[in-house]
């Protein structure tokens, strides 16, 4: 059990060590006054960081924020107008389409128990040889 947990140990650390040198060569900061600035440079943001106790807190810039509060509101209006359509969709059919489909059963029934009735008279008239 000891060898497992060794082996397993031995394949996990290096690929918890190259995700963290990919994240720390995915994001770029850059001291600005008394705050950083990071980039991250797979998507382009900004984000405003400053040193508080002791961590680095960061924060959107402003102009991100606000193409962050946009698009939510966006998907929001979007997400809306989904579940209005919604429930739309789920109102009860009108009287004239329940009598179309009850017509259609009933086609479907009347065609069903034929078949049925011509095979019960053409197995009484030539039966099944026995095969015992």
């Amino acid at each position: 059990m000891k060898t497992i947990a060794i082996g397993l140990a031995a394949l996990l650390i290096p690929a918890a060590l190259s995700a963290a040198e990919a994240d720390a060569a995915r994001f770029q900061l850059e001291r600005s006054g008394d705050h950083f600035i990071r980039l991250d440079k797979q998507t382009g943001a900004m984000s405003l960081c400053e040193e508080k106790e002791g961590s680095l807190v960061c924060r959107m810039a402003a102009d991100e924020r606000a193409a962050y509060e946009d698009e939510l509101d966006r998907l929001s209006e979007r997400v809306g107008a989904l579940e209005n359509k919604s429930i739309v969709n789920k109102a009860l059919p009108s009287d004239a389409e329940i009598d179309r489909s009850i017509s259609i059963m009933e086609k479907m029934m009347k065609s069903f128990m034929g078949v049925v009735k011509q095979f019960q008279e053409d197995e009484k008239t030539a039966p099944l040889p026995q095969k015992t």
